[in-house]
């Protein structure tokens, strides 16, 4: 995939078009750094930039004159190209290369295929068994490993046992 979700629009910001942004990125100023956003496969340059004492960025995007046009945006995802994004340290992963993924245990146990992770106090993916949908926190030792180059994540059956939710 050419593009990476990397945020989306909570709300607009003042009058002047600023849109408040939740960042998926591990830090907000790395939105920034993409220099032109995608928002319903539309390019947006960023004019503008800064992080709030809340936590969440706040940009203005050519294109996006005033609060009114600013509205149109709440609740839209935010993507930036691969090739602009910053580079990640081992062991950290983009999400999108995770979801398709297949999740086994150790000894090869096929668990279910990766749906969705969502962003919450930890992440926590969604993976699909047989039409059915389980839920798990990533928590300390449930994932063993992700394996990219195989195209799989490993995962502690005793731990996922444990935690996971029908």
């Amino acid at each position: 995939m050419n593009r990476l979700m990397i945020g989306e629009v909570l709300k607009p910001q003042g009058i002047r078009g600023e849109l408040k942004v939740k960042t998926f990125t591990d830090s907000p100023e790395d939105v920034k750094k993409f220099g032109t956003v995608y928002i319903d496969d539309v390019a947006y340059k960023i004019l503008s930039f800064r992080v709030g004492p809340d936590g969440a960025a706040y940009m203005g995007l050519r294109g996006i004159p005033d609060r009114n046009a600013a509205e149109l945006f709440r609740g839209k995802k935010l993507e930036g190209d691969r090739e602009d994004a910053p580079p990640l340290e081992e062991g950290r992963y983009y999400i999108v290369d995770i979801i398709g993924l297949p999740c086994e245990t150790q000894d090869g146990e096929f668990l279910g295929t990766v749906k969705e992770i969502s962003n919450l106090a930890s992440d926590v993916y969604t993976i699909e068994k047989d039409g059915k949908n389980i839920l798990f926190p990533v928590v300390n030792g449930v994932i063993v490993d992700i394996d990219l180059q195989n195209g799989k994540v490993i995962i502690n059956k005793a731990v996922f046992d444990q935690i996971a939710v029908l």
